[in-house]
């Protein structure tokens, strides 16, 4: 591996949501929790409108983190880059995508 590849799997591995990791997991945690009790409801045939709202609720989740993870990437990552411009496009490319996912 080059150095600049080494650098950027480095990068990659910095955990700017450091502040943040154990809300980010709990929430998670409640997720994996929500979702399986998801799969529960289909199996047991429940109403559709009651599955809905529990979707609803892992999708507003999920966006909930993704808006924390977002804004330690923008203050531990973006602001700290070397490469400003680099860190930058990066970063709108991922807010396209978590944008499309959560629309």
């Amino acid at each position: 591996m080059d150095e600049q590849s080494e650098r950027l799997e480095c990068e990659r591995r910095v955990d700017s949501y450091r502040a943040d990791k154990a809300r980010i997991l709990a929430r998670l945690r409640r997720m994996e929790g929500q979702v399986r009790g998801i799969i529960r409801m289909v199996e047991d045939d429940r109403y559709c409108v009651d599955i809905l709202v529990q979707l609803s609720s892992v999708i507003a989740a999920a966006r909930s983190i993704g808006l924390v993870l977002l804004e330690d990437h923008i203050r531990g990552c973006v602001l700290n880059a070397e490469d400003k411009e680099a860190a930058i496009q990066e970063l709108t490319e991922a807010i396209e995508r978590f944008t499309r996912s959560v629309s």
